[in-house]
């Protein structure tokens, strides 16, 4: 295990990317996630890497930067192309919410959507083939989505700006492209190229492909959003969409984000674990080294496999796991993703606020507190012994 040098500066590795790491040694940062960064600093076409305090491993590469490089690499964004949280409000008044029948209600987000997903295809210039059965789907890992209401309002005016109200309640959802960004992905891994200049055929179709699976993500994020309202007999309505796997070309270079949200827009939400606050942040966007980049969330503290060994598998320990220390529910059937994602798996969102605040990368907004988080409604099929070990 290791931990980051205290406000750790610009640096340069010998032959290397410049590296900045946004966070202090009060943040717990995982060994390997450090050599991996490492390893991808390395690389002889990267210019720069912006570190955040959610930094940990990945399967490609570490989670929570954001890199700048002459070439496309792919795998660095992964195949969860668009992946992203996005804030709505409901017109449901936080007083009237009781979590255990709200939980009961949003059980029907389990399984397919039963819309029509053609219309909104055709609008967002998707391909109409492109998976239209998984849109408004949550998927697995760490995808949910969470009601919730405001624990605090940090800053009055920009809350009026972000459209915040006190007594209202709030969806957070988290979810990306599901299996159509991993056919993009899997499309671009076929041909064998580890990285790409930026005018080659393979990148130009990817960088294409990409672009749709990013707007097959947001319109994903809208639909749960709409299931969910409409379960609870209320509207939703979009306040912020905050991308946080996805490329982006910037004036002949392209920068890659990887489990880092876009913070060249007005408000971002940074995840807790479903056992913690949640918050909103308006980005300062006055470093130029952050690479417009933010924290998406806590981030992990120990990979999946390990929290089997770390948690027992009781009854009794899996009937606390289902509630939160704020009175919420969890609806979550599959024992293992309810172990997998327990909160004691994550690092504490509050520290990677204070890092980023600290930092002056972001101004606190609202502090939101979880009600109900949902992520599977279905008893889970018998899975394999042998388990991948993965953070994302």
């Amino acid at each position: 295990m290791g931990t980051s040098k205290v406000n750790a500066p610009l640096q340069q590795k010998p032959q290397g990317a410049f590296v900045r790491k946004f966070y202090s040694s009060a943040t717990w940062i995982e060994g390997k996630a450090e050599e991996q960064l490492q390893h991808v600093a390395q690389m002889h076409d990267i210019q720069k890497i912006a570190v955040f305090p959610d930094l940990h491993p990945g399967k490609y590469g570490p989670v929570g930067i954001a890199i700048l490089a002459n070439r496309l690499h792919p795998q660095l964004v992964g195949n969860d192309i668009g992946c992203g949280m996005s804030l709505f409000i409901l017109d449901l008044p936080a007083r009237k919410i009781r979590p255990e029948k709200a939980a009961k209600r949003l059980r029907l987000l389990e399984g397919t959507w039963d819309g029509d997903p053609f219309a909104l295809m055709e609008e967002r210039g998707l391909p109409l083939d492109a998976t239209p059965s998984s849109l408004g789907t949550i998927g697995g890992g760490n995808h949910f989505c969470e009601l919730q209401v405001i624990d605090k309002i940090h800053d009055q005016e920009l809350a009026e700006q972000a459209g915040l109200i006190k007594d209202a309640s709030y969806l957070l959802v988290h979810s990306g492209s599901r299996s159509f960004g991993t056919e993009v992905f899997e499309e671009i891994c076929s041909h064998g190229s580890a990285d790409l200049d930026l005018d080659h055929p393979q990148a130009i179709n990817y960088l294409n492909r990409h672009d749709q699976a990013v707007a097959w993500a947001s319109l994903n994020r809208q639909i749960i959003a709409q299931r969910a309202a409409k379960a609870l007999r209320s509207e939703a309505k979009l306040l912020t969409d905050s991308p946080h796997n996805l490329v982006e070309r910037v004036k002949g270079a392209i920068l890659h984000r990887k489990g880092a949200a876009k913070a060249d827009m007005p408000f971002v939400p940074l995840a807790g674990s479903r056992d913690s606050l949640s918050y909103l942040v308006k980005p300062t966007n006055n470093d130029e080294e952050s690479l417009l980049s933010l924290s998406h969330g806590a981030g992990r503290k120990y990979d999946r496999s390990s929290m089997h060994g770390r948690l027992n598998n009781k009854k009794s320990d899996l009937a606390r796991l289902s509630r939160t220390s704020f009175g919420g529910h969890i609806v979550c059937e599959d024992r293992h993703l309810l172990i997998e994602e327990a909160p004691e798996a994550y690092k504490n969102s509050a520290q990677v606020l204070r890092e980023l605040t600290g930092q002056k990368l972001a101004t606190t907004v609202a502090a939101f507190q979880p009600l109900v988080t949902f992520k599977k409604a279905k008893q889970e099929s018998k899975r394999p012994t042998s388990r991948r070990n993965t953070y994302e």
